[in-house]
C-alpha cells in the first residue's frame, strides 16, 4: 500500500469524502474488480489457495485478488474456526500489500442449519447449531428472531465473516419448492416480521458498524413462486409465475427488509412470466424490476448483487453450473454484464470476469460514470464496515468464540422451541420417563435412546415404537437433485407400509424433518403421534419425547392433505391447498 496518509484512510472523516478520494486514485482494473463477488475457498491449514480449486471454479487467492483487484469473496467451504480465521486474515494481508490496500470482504450462504448444500450453504458443526429458517417461523418469537441475528453477527465476526448471504425474504407459498426450508415460512406477516428482526439482530445497533454483518436480503422480487414448486437453479425450470395475480404481496417482506435497515439485495434467477410491466427475462436483467421497482419504488440505493453466476458458467462440486442468463441465453457473457448494469446490477455473484468489464468500457459499451456509480455503492459498504481500520481477527479468540457454550445452548434451546407437536391421540406423549420403558427406535442415536428406556431389537418386545423420517422428495439423478429437494412430497408407498406395521403391533410416534410440507396423510393416520421438527438433533427430540420440554412451535405453514391438491394449487398464493390437513399455526401441547 503505497498511500499512508491518504484521506480514505483516515477515520476521522466522512465516509462519502474517502470514498471519493479512493475511488479517485482507482484505475479501471480496480474498479472492475470491485463489480465482483466470487467463490472462494480455503486450502487445509488455513492457507490461501496456491492452486487453483478446478472442482468449484476457483482461482488462486493471488489471481484473484493481486491480478484481478476482486475484493469480495464467499467462502463456499471451512469446518474449523481457527483455520477460516487464518485463512481471512492471510487473505486480508495479500489485499493489504496490493497498491490501494483495499480490503477484501467476506461473506457466506448460511452455516448455523442442519442441512448443508454446496450451493446454499455449508451447515459447520462447531458453530452453534440452530433450526432452519421454517423452525424461526414456527417458534414465531420476533425477539427469538433477533436474538438470532445476534448469534449469528458474533461468530460471524469473530471469523472475519462481514456479509451474510441471506434472509431469504422469500415466501413458501409453493410447498413443492425446495428452497422453502431457508424461508420463515408461508405466512406474509410471520415472514416480514422475522426477516426485520434477524436483520436487526445481524446488524447489532442503530447503524452498520465495525462490529456488524451486513444483510444480503434475497430473493428479490421474491422467489417463492416458481412454475410448478420447481427452482430456477436447473435451467429446465426457469419461469416464475403468478396465477393468482399476487406479485406485490411477495414483496412485503422486502418492504420490512428496507425498513429494518437492510443495505444490500440479491436478485433471484427466475424469469417472471406474464407480469404486467416486467420483461421475460431473469431478475438481474429485469430493468422495470431493479431500476423501476427497487431503486425508483422502494428508494434503494445500496448494494444490487446477481445470483450466482448469471454471467458465465463455473464448476461446482465437479460438475458443470451453467450461467442462469434466463431469457438472454443467447446474448455473449459481455452483453449479459452491460444489460446487467443497464438494468441497475451494482454486482455479480460468482463470476470473475472482470475484463470483459474493462472491453464494455473501452468500446464505450458502458460508461465509466457507470461504473463508478456502483463502485461508490460497494466502497461506502466497507468503509461503514470499518473494514479499512479492522483488517483482521484473533484467530484464538474466534476459535473460543465460535461455538462456545452460551451460543451453542442458545441454538439448542431454539431446536427444542421449535418443535411442532402434530398429532398426539390417547396422550400417549410425553412417554414415562423410566429405564424400564421398552422402545423400538429407528433413525435415532441409540445410546441417547437408551438413557430414557430400555431400547429393543424387536418392535414385537416394545411398548412403543418410534421412527425418525424425513420430507420425501425425487432423486432425478442429478447434483442439483441432492443438493435442491423437489418433486413429489407423498411418502414412498414401502415407508408408509412399515409405519402402518409397527402402528399394528404398538403404539407409534413419528418424528418427521420438515423441510418442505410433506403430504402426511396416512403417516399421520396410522401413527398414534407426530412431531415435527424443521433442523433438530436427537437429544432436543428425545427430551419432547419424553417430557423433558413441552413442545411450544406452530406449523410455519399449511401441510396439505394431498398431491393432486398441491398441483391444483397456485403458485403464488399462500394458504391455496384445498382442504389440508393440518392448518398454519397448529400445534399441540402437554
Amino acid at each position: 500500500m503505497n498511500h499512508p496518509s491518504a484521506p480514505y484512510l483516515n477515520p476521522e472523516l466522512p465516509v462519502e469524502r474517502r470514498v471519493e478520494d479512493l475511488l479517485s486514485r482507482m484505475t479501471p482494473q480496480e474498479k472492475a474488480g470491485q463489480l465482483f463477488h466470487t467463490a472462494n475457498t480455503l486450502a487445509p491449514g488455513g492457507h490461501l489457495l496456491a492452486e487453483p480449486d478446478a472442482d468449484n471454479g476457483v482461482r488462486t487467492a493471488r489471481e484473484l485478488v493481486v491480478d484481478r483487484h476482486i475484493t469480495h469473496f464467499n467462502l463456499l467451504n471451512g469446518t474449523d474456526p481457527y483455520e477460516i480465521a487464518l485463512w481471512h486474515n492471510r487473505l486480508q494481508e495479500l489485499a493489504a500489500d496490493t497498491r490501494l490496500g483495499i480490503p477484501v470482504t467476506v461473506s457466506t450462504d448460511p452455516r448455523h442449519g442442519m442441512f448443508s448444500s454446496p450451493a446454499a450453504g455449508q451447515a459447520i458443526e462447531r458453530m452453534s447449531r440452530w433450526p432452519e429458517h421454517t423452525g424461526i417461523g414456527a417458534i414465531g418469537d420476533v425477539r427469538l428472531a433477533e436474538e438470532y441475528g445476534e448469534v449469528v453477527r458474533r461468530e460471524h465476526t469473530a471469523l472475519g465473516i462481514r456479509v451474510a448471504l441471506g434472509p431469504m425474504a422469500d415466501l413458501f407459498t409453493d410447498p413443492r419448492w425446495s428452497r422453502g426450508y431457508g424461508t420463515f415460512g408461508e405466512d406474509p406477516v410471520t415472514v416480514a416480521n422475522m426477516t426485520a428482526a434477524f436483520i436487526r439482530g445481524l446488524r447489532g445497533g442503530e447503524r452498520l458498524g465495525a462490529r456488524s454483518v451486513a444483510a444480503m436480503v434475497k430473493h428479490f422480487p421474491g422467489g417463492g413462486p416458481q412454475l410448478g414448486g420447481e427452482d430456477a437453479h436447473d435451467p429446465a425450470h426457469r419461469e416464475q409465475v403468478y396465477p393468482g395475480g399476487l406479485a406485490r404481496l411477495h414483496q412485503l417482506p422486502f418492504d420490512a427488509a428496507f425498513r429494518a435497515g437492510a443495505t444490500q439485495v440479491m436478485t433471484y434467477y427466475g424469469m417472471p412470466l406474464a407480469v404486467p410491466g416486467w420483461e421475460e427475462v431473469g431478475f438481474a436483467f429485469n430493468k422495470p424490476v431493479v431500476t423501476d421497482l427497487l431503486r425508483g419504488h422502494y428508494g434503494f440505493d445500496g448494494i444490487v448483487c446477481t445470483d450466482w453466476n448469471v454471467i458465465e458458467s463455473t464448476m461446482l462440486s465437479g460438475d458443470v453450473f451453467e450461467a442462469h442468463a434466463y431469457g438472454l441465453e443467447q446474448l455473449t457473457p459481455a452483453q449479459r454484464i452491460a444489460r446487467a448494469l443497464d438494468s441497475g446490477v451494482d454486482q455479480f455473484g460468482g463470476d470473475d470476469c472482470t475484463d470483459l468489464v474493462l472491453e464494455l468500457v473501452d468500446s464505450g459499451a458502458v460508461s465509466q460514470e457507470r461504473i463508478d456509480e456502483s463502485v461508490r455503492r460497494l466502497l461506502r459498504e466497507k468503509f461503514r464496515l470499518g473494514l479499512f481500520e479492522q483488517r483482521t481477527v484473533d484467530a484464538e479468540q474466534a476459535a473460543q468464540t465460535v461455538g462456545s457454550a452460551p451460543l451453542r445452548e442458545a441454538g439448542r434451546t431454539a431446536q427444542r422451541r421449535s418443535l411442532v407437536l402434530v398429532k398426539n391421540a390417547d396422550a400417549v406423549l410425553p412417554l414415562s420417563d423410566r429405564t424400564g420403558l421398552r422402545v423400538y427406535a429407528e433413525g435415532l442415536d441409540a445410546e441417547l435412546v437408551a438413557e430414557h428406556g430400555q431400547l429393543v431389537p424387536d418392535v414385537a418386545d416394545a411398548e412403543v415404537a418410534v421412527v425418525r423420517l424425513r420430507a420425501p422428495y425425487e432423486d432425478r439423478g442429478t447434483a442439483l437433485s441432492e443438493w435442491f429437494h423437489a418433486g413429489s412430497l407423498d411418502f414412498p408407498e414401502d415407508v408408509v407400509r412399515h409405519v402402518r406395521g409397527l402402528a399394528a403391533q404398538v403404539p407409534t410416534v413419528v418424528l418427521v424433518y420438515l423441510e418442505r410440507p410433506a403430504v402426511l396423510t396416512e403417516i399421520a393416520e396410522a401413527a398414534t403421534a407426530v412431531v415435527a421438527d424443521f433442523g433438530a438433533e436427537d437429544d432436543a427430540l428425545l427430551d419432547l419425547l419424553f417430557g423433558a420440554d413441552a413442545p411450544q412451535g406452530r406449523l410455519p405453514f399449511d401441510l396439505p392433505s394431498s398431491m393432486k391438491a398441491v398441483e391444483e394449487s397456485r403458485e403464488d398464493v399462500p394458504f391455496d391447498t384445498r382442504s389440508p390437513l393440518y392448518r398454519f399455526g397448529h400445534g399441540m401441547t402437554y
